[in-house]
């Protein structure tokens, strides 16, 4: 494919995003969602095209020299292979289609222009993300989705609390942002390039052993990166508050692009992370955790959108954990299903919250199946997919994190069926909650209930179809498909089997111990779902009101207490000396200052009785400066 047209694909996005942001105050309201969504739609389009001209083979496309000290040439160029174009795809494909959902859900908005603009900035950094040949053009992509992450999530900027979401979450990306940078200049000392073929090239030549300490290091640092980035267990708590951010925005972020940055940096560096094992181990380790950390709060959460954001945080620790196991292929088969169904999930509680007058409390809510039923059958196919339920997307790709878990340690394997199970059971709760039973807000809410428009229930259709069939794209042997996309991605992983060979080496399941692995998994969530049933539809059951709420089920409606944990242990503390080095500084300023000011006006008055104005003086004083000229120059010889 031509490179003008692949330059095309990010180009796009940031023209939409001059047009509309340059003239959100000029351009008609009915142009600016068109110019926003055209721009996401053309890059799609021409993702489409790449797509289908792909011959197999990394396609390098070099747009000019950037960087050249000494020996180090870093160009800016773009690198397209199956990686970058599955990326390309999800990201183009459903970013259009919150695009498009946004001209229904944001209209009323006064900030419509500028909102557009910041769309259409993330879109362009999140391509040059995945598009670049080298870990430089990375980092300019990975920053630039940080940014337009923090213009977003506080863009109702007249509210503190979305402020300080926007602020937490820019300063924590910071912090895993700092490991990446560090990651990168280890790369430049040991490779001497930070080009992807170059640098994996020299890394599967023999140079460097299994677990070497180099390559740890790198590994290591690069994976504090995607903890920032991907919301890991430390670096989590500020995803599930950035759903202060307008509905769109969290589907955008928190579904198919930035917090996936971190997976596909790891799957871009899978020949790196296969010579580091021990990395991987910490990988798979933290990404389990974070999965069952998750998992157990949102089984006690009642914003609507905070139980979707847990989730997001638990489905990436899946990934994480597919990662650590070495699956590679069912990271990335995950993260595009997740996509699916993520987006359409909060896609669906946006249009919920439209229709309740900006309510996000479950328990404030009821019977709305009845008013939005576009809404209602469009998010109990997500809810379907995400619990893992035949045939629909989430349970394949689910299925094969597990079953590649199970064949690496049996005990992960439980904790991840344990996870699953608490997926299926809050998804529902949710959905049982919000459509079932009786409606329990206002009477004004109530009177005020209508689907949503076109605009809105056209995305949520479309993905509702993408997350029901999405599945298809890579069904198992076993299961009578061709796994198409393992085949598809499998020369990505050719280098990493050169490097470390035995790390490959591990048998296949017996296809009568998948058959089981598969019934475990789906009868494990949907015993979920019947217990779900029997709690909030038999029965009725409406959660407590916050001050109701004791035992641990209080641990885990206030998230195990972690963000005050933070408080005390890292904030308050730098709070505390920030304020103790200003105190001092503004002192020692003040001293510095005032003092200097205070001696030029002491010695101003003493010099100035010299001038009495008797010319005899300034005889005198100038005779006695002559001679002490001479007395000096005799003293140098």
């Amino acid at each position: 494919m031509s490179a003008s047209l692949l330059i095309l694909i990010p180009l796009l996005p940031l023209i939409g995003f001059v047009i509309n942001g340059v003239g959100f105050r000029h351009v008609p309201k009915s142009l600016v969602g068109i110019i926003g969504s055209a721009a996401a739609l053309g890059a799609f389009a021409i993702s489409i095209l790449a797509w289908n001209s792909f011959e197999g083979q990394p396609q390098i496309v070099p747009l000019f020299d950037w960087i050249s000290i000494g020996s180090l040439n870093i160009p800016f160029s773009f690198q397209i292979d199956q990686l970058s174009l599955l990326m390309l795809l999800v990201v183009t494909g459903v970013g259009s289609l919150i695009h498009i959902y946004s001209i229904g859900y944001m209209h009323h908005d006064e900030g419509f222009g500028k909102f557009f603009a910041f769309l259409n900035l993330f879109l362009f950094f999140m391509l040059l993300l995945v598009m670049g040949s080298n870990y430089v053009i990375m980092f300019i992509g990975w920053e630039g989705v940080g940014l337009c992450s923090y213009l977003l999530i506080g863009f109702w900027n007249k509210v503190t609390n979305y402020n300080n979401a926007a602020r937490k979450a820019f300063i924590m990306n910071r912090i895993g942002d700092l490991g990446f940078l560090l990651g990168i200049f280890m790369i430049i000392q040991n490779f001497g390039s930070v080009e992807y073929l170059e640098v994996f090239g020299k890394a599967a030549d023999g140079s460097f052993g299994v677990n070497d300490a180099i390559i740890v290091s790198i590994t290591a640092l690069l994976f504090v990166g995607a903890m920032g980035k991907s919301a890991q267990i430390p670096l989590y708590t500020w995803l599930p508050d950035a759903m202060a951010g307008p509905t769109p925005v969290s589907a955008l972020i928190h579904a198919a692009t930035m917090v996936t940055a971190g997976i596909y940096m790891v799957i871009r560096s899978n020949v790196l992370y296969s010579l580091a094992p021990a990395t991987l181990g910490v990988v798979g380790g933290i990404g389990l955790l974070t999965a069952v950390v998750a998992a157990s709060i949102g089984l006690y959460q009642n914003d609507i959108k905070k139980v979707l954001a847990y989730s997001t945080v638990s489905q990436l620790g899946y990934m994480f954990l597919a990662l650590g196991v070495g699956a590679y292929t069912s990271a990335m088969f995950h993260v595009m299903t997740h996509a699916f169904f993520k987006a359409l999930l909060f896609l669906g509680a946006g249009s919920v919250i439209h229709a309740m007058s900006d309510e996000q409390d479950i328990r404030n809510m009821g019977g709305l199946r009845k008013h939005l039923p576009v809404t209602f059958w469009t998010f109990l196919i997500a809810t379907l997919a995400i619990s893992g339920i035949f045939p629909l997307s989430g349970f394949f790709s689910k299925d094969e994190i597990l079953a590649h878990t199970f064949q690496h340690n049996k005990v992960m394997w439980g904790i991840g069926v344990l996870t699953a199970m608490m997926t299926a059971f809050y998804m529902f709760r949710l959905l049982f909650m919000t459509f079932f039973g009786n409606f329990r807000g206002t009477h004004e809410q109530e009177h005020h209930l209508h689907e949503s428009p076109a605009s809105m229930t056209v995305p949520l259709m479309i993905l509702a179809v993408l997350s029901a069939v999405g599945g298809l794209m890579n069904v198992p042997h076993v299961l009578g498909g061709g796994e198409s996309l393992s085949h598809f991605m499998a020369p990505l992983f050719e280098l990493s089997k050169k490097a470390n060979p035995a790390f490959f080496e591990h048998g296949h399941l017996e296809h009568s111990t998948e058959y089981i692995l598969m019934g475990v998994s789906v009868g494990a969530a949907l015993l979920s779902i019947f217990f779900a049933y029997n709690l909030f539809i038999s029965k009725n059951t409406v959660p407590a009101a916050d001050k109701d709420v004791t035992g641990f089920a209080k641990v885990l409606q206030n998230k195990y207490y972690i963000d005050e944990l933070y408080e005390s242990v890292f904030v308050n503390p730098i709070r505390k000396l920030s304020d103790l080095l200003y105190s001092f500084g503004e002192f020692l300023i003040d001293l510095v200052v005032n003092g200097a000011g205070r001696l030029v006006q002491f010695l101003g008055g003493r010099f100035r009785m010299l001038q009495t104005g008797e010319t005899g003086f300034y005889l005198f004083a100038m005779v006695l400066g002559i001679l002490v000229v001479l007395a000096w120059n005799l003293l140098l010889r």
